[in-house]
């Protein structure tokens, strides 16, 4: 009998990846839950565009689907496989085809505060997007996994393959570039150097 499962127990991915191996509907659907807004953001960040993240988030949990009966705990967690299949995955989208810009991007619904703090946090964010598709993509990939994703060092490190140190340059240079970008608009998007 297969229990119900609830996502936001304590029970690690890769416990519910085995489940999920064995049969266990519940664990797989709880595990989606779980991993499917991080590979959609990221996805999304990667390549600026909805649909392209959508595509490439069902694809990449289909790989883990696939793999799940392979799957050897402890080599590896399973976020880290799933960042890395994602980042190769939007690599790839990128290389066929650049995307096409934010004016193609839907209105998103707005349930925040006041029309002109949305407006303005609208713009932020459209400027941001913008000014990461103008970094080189293994810069914008380790910009977004530490300061949007908000992980560690070592956790890139793997997901991107390389070093540590490669790590921290790829970050450093792509802050530096953001700024360099995004200099010229501070007035326009509300920031001030108090």
């Amino acid at each position: 009998m297969t229990m119900p499962y609830d996502a936001s127990s304590d029970e690690t991915d890769d416990a519910l990846l085995a489940r999920y191996a064995t049969g266990d509907a519940a664990a797989a659907r709880a595990l989606t839950a779980r991993l499917t807004p991080r590979v959609y953001g990221h996805a999304y960040r990667l390549l600026g565009d909805r649909a392209e993240a959508e595509d490439v988030t069902q694809e990449a949990l289909l790989r883990l689907w696939r793999i799940a009966p392979n799957w050897r705990e402890g080599e590896a967690k399973v976020s880290t496989w799933l960042y890395r299949v994602t980042a190769n995955l939007c690599t790839d989208r990128v290389r066929r085809k650049r995307p096409s810009g934010m004016e193609d991007m839907p209105e998103m619904a707005d349930d925040g505060p006041g029309a002109d703090s949305a407006m303005q946090e609208r713009a932020r964010a459209d400027a941001l997007q913008s000014a990461l598709h103008d970094l080189p993509d293994r810069q914008r990939q380790a910009v977004v996994l530490r300061h949007i994703e908000e992980l560690g060092t070592p956790e890139i490190a793997a997901i991107m393959d390389i070093g540590p140190r490669a790590v921290e340059s790829l970050v450093a240079r792509g802050k530096r570039a953001l700024a360099e970008i995004l200099r010229g608009r501070k007035d326009e998007l509300g920031y001030t150097d108090d």
